[in-house]
């Protein structure tokens, strides 16, 4: 009976943790350059049982070991890991100069897991390397090309890109164009495998080790497109929906749970009750 009930106490708090990476994703659907995650959902270790005894067999004791029941026993669920949607996401036109979107074209594939590669911003944070895709970049004070959150666009130099306005022209390839002179080009960096990236938050993404550079690979081909952004890959019904089927299935193991706790109730008061 227990067993029971600890397996639907452990779908309901799986079912909660997948409802809430569906509302992150939901509450980022308008943010540039945003990844939607998915959620992997895994069974706990199964259990063999089995019944440890012995025998006596001319004056020797044997083990008898033997099944019961199935020969395994699943102990609930959990949410095992989120990976990122690294799918590319729609162009949004915005005619702002800054915003920048980075479209992907061919990529090569990992030759040790099979997934396609990544093409992503490099970023100086704080004197680290990350990475993103939102390009909805701005000038700062000392006309360095920035994130949002002030973070510097590094250029193949491993500088920042700096211009003299925002009224400068990125080419295809990412060369900066400022008053007639070259200003720089944006690199743009090389993931062999994305599924290794670790998310920060603000559209972060975190390697531990280096990224190569797409510049000058020539099996590698992408577009900068100035003036529009990529918005995020988030599909807004599928998620609705598997919101609603998480939020059915939590529903689901709370009745078993109740039920369960009706029936340890019953057992704890009335069952060989006296008189």
């Amino acid at each position: 009976m227990l067993r029971g009930f600890y397996n639907a106490a452990a779908g309901m708090l799986a079912q909660q943790r997948k409802q809430e990476i569906l509302t992150n994703n939901m509450a980022n659907a308008n943010t540039p350059g945003y990844k939607a995650d998915n959620a992997s959902l895994r069974t706990f270790p199964t259990m063999l049982l089995q019944h440890m005894g012995e025998t006596e067999l001319n004056g020797k004791k044997i083990p008898n070991n033997y099944s019961i029941g199935p020969a395994t026993l699943s102990t609930g669920v959990y949410v095992q890991e989120t990976t990122p949607n690294f799918l590319q996401g729609d162009m949004r036109e915005t005619g702002i100069k800054t915003d920048i979107a980075l479209l992907q074209g061919q990529v090569p594939a990992d030759p040790g897991s099979g997934a396609p590669g990544g093409l992503f911003f490099r970023l100086n944070v704080n004197g680290e390397e990350r990475f993103t895709r939102n390009g909805h970049f701005s000038v700062d004070a000392e006309g360095s090309l920035v994130t949002p959150e002030g973070y510097y666009v590094l250029g193949t130099d491993g500088n920042p890109i700096t211009v003299t306005s925002d009224n400068f022209t990125v080419n295809k390839d990412g060369t900066v164009i400022d008053n007639g002179a070259v200003a720089g080009q944006i690199d743009v960096a090389y993931i062999t495998n994305p599924n290794n990236l670790v998310k920060e938050g603000s559209g972060l993404f975190r390697l531990g080790g280096e990224a190569d550079s797409a510049i000058g690979n020539p099996n590698i081909t992408y577009n900068l497109q100035q003036g529009f952004v990529e918005r995020s890959n988030v599909n807004t019904e599928q998620t609705m929906t598997e919101m609603l089927t998480a939020y059915r299935a939590f529903e689901a193991n709370q009745k078993v749970l109740q039920a369960y706790d009706r029936t340890m109730e019953k057992a704890a008061n009335e069952i060989g009750r006296i008189g």
